[in-house]
């Protein structure tokens, strides 16, 4: 019986240890000097408990009624803890219901003209265009006319990395529509759905899921002109698709570590443009089945891809606004494509995400603009979620001249994928004592208001 007891229990305490270890160097390995020194004393704790254990062993000690006594207590306590730890908490079923599950009031499909990036970026003075919109919505004129005034929508020369030079912007134009180059291919959704799926991950993306898409996701009326396609401003958007691809990808966790500053951005347009590629020619390869196809991207979008990407099974909706996913937490960006081809839609998930943004509020103590709500979720246009005030968000980012991404750096679910944050994701997916633990953690290895760090010597502004 003592035998079966200590084997249990070196076993136990030597696996705390592994992971320990795995802990601290994955500190090292994310260049984290507080989650170093801290990872590094849980370390060696757990170490020393190894061979405190080994020594009571060899001593004689667990062949007392004490020492047994000591080992049966020990090893409930694991035991209880783990339990604690493992086990499935009660499910959220609003998540498990996508973003349908969220509505709970009159919902209006969202005017594209009334996006902080549509306003600023399309709209030129003196056009007619411009002269229509703020008569239709006079409180954002003085608002925007400002942000024109210190030089666009990324600011005047003054941004964070480059004082005497341009922000730090670009121009990428992919296309939207592929023209269908072959005959209709009959396949049965299932079959459908697994091979767009695996096209879409071969070609680049992280995770991609199905939906049916709600019309309440789709923008009525179009505001982003980017080829001078100005007929097409203002006109109702029509989208008779049944059916959406969603997809995800990685954002670089060195660069996004040093956000607010320009090598963030670096990721961003990166991220934006391999998104790009993938749409487009998902979208192609689709249409090359004989099916239409549309592809949404940082320079043509239908719809609202949060909560389509929700309605996919990619995530949950977090308190700062973007999609929570279980392996990288709000650390991606989104594509879609848009098609008639009939497929097998995915069902939303439960991460504990929403939970988990509860308790958590890193990002909304970390916004340098108070962007993000510290309070409950509240009602916004019938939906339940937190509402992220874009204005002072993207006023912000012209002061800084690149998007930000301090929220997404900051969040505790955000962390690089190493074997250690892959089983805390895992233990935070199931449980709610999990999510509140680990919260403290975080605080504890990375501090509440974890600093930037430094870039990649080849993305570096001296």
């Amino acid at each position: 019986m003592e035998t079966i007891l200590f084997v249990i229990a070196a076993a136990g305490c030597s696996i705390q240890a592994i992971i320990g270890l795995g802990f601290f160097i994955s500190c090292v390995w994310e260049k984290e000097s507080n989650a170093m020194m801290v990872s590094g004393i849980q370390f060696l704790i757990m170490l020393g408990l190894v061979i405190i254990l080994f020594y009571f062993k060899a001593i004689g000690v667990f062949k007392t009624n004490f020492g047994i006594t000591l080992l049966i207590l020990g090893l409930a306590l694991a035991a209880g803890l783990c339990v604690f730890l493992i086990r499935k908490t009660r499910p959220n079923q609003r998540a498990l219901a996508g973003s349908s599950g969220l509505i709970v009031g009159d919902v209006q499909p969202t005017d594209e003209r009334d996006i902080v990036f549509a306003r600023n970026r399309t709209l030129r003075p003196g056009s007619e265009e411009y002269d229509t919109y703020y008569k239709m919505r006079p409180e954002y004129e003085e608002l925007d006319a400002a942000r024109r005034q210190k030089g666009g929508p990324l600011g005047h020369p003054g941004a964070i990395d480059r004082p005497h030079d341009r922000p730090n912007v670009a121009k990428f134009n992919p296309p939207a529509h592929p023209e269908f180059k072959g005959q209709r291919v009959e396949l049965n959704p299932g079959s459908a759905s697994t091979r767009v799926k695996g096209y879409t991950l071969n070609i680049g993306a992280n995770l991609v899921g199905i939906c049916e898409i709600n019309p309440l996701w789709i923008y009525s009326q179009r505001g982003e002109i980017f080829n001078e396609n100005w007929d097409d401003w203002g006109q109702k958007i029509e989208l008779t698709h049944k059916y959406a691809v969603v997809f995800a990808t990685e954002m670089a966790f060195d660069l996004v570590g040093t956000a607010p500053h320009s090598p963030t951005t670096i990721a961003s347009m990166g991220n934006y443009a391999r998104g790009a590629f993938i749409a487009t020619q998902l979208a192609a390869f689709i249409s090359n089945l004989g099916y239409s196809a549309t592809a949404n991207h940082l320079r043509h979008y239908d719809a609202l891809l949060v909560p389509l990407a929700v309605d996919a099974g990619l995530g949950e909706t977090g308190r700062l606004g973007y999609l929570m996913t279980k392996d990288y937490g709000p650390r991606v960006r989104l594509g879609a494509v848009t098609t008639d081809l009939p497929l097998t839609p995915d069902k939303p998930v439960d991460i504990g995400a929403v939970d988990f943004c509860k308790i958590c509020k890193k990002c909304a103590h970390c916004c340098p603009s108070n962007s993000i709500s510290l309070e409950d979720q509240e009602e916004v246009n019938g939906t339940l979620r937190w509402k992220l005030n874009a204005e002072t968000c993207f006023d912000y980012w012209g002061k800084v001249g690149t998007d930000c991404n301090i929220c997404m750096r900051v969040c505790p679910w955000s962390h690089a994928s190493t074997l250690p944050h892959q089983l805390i994701r895992a233990l935070i997916t199931r449980n709610h004592f999990s999510r509140n633990l680990f919260n403290q953690m975080d605080d504890i290895f990375y501090g509440k208001k974890p600093k930037a760090k430094p870039a990649p010597e080849w993305a570096r502004y001296e």
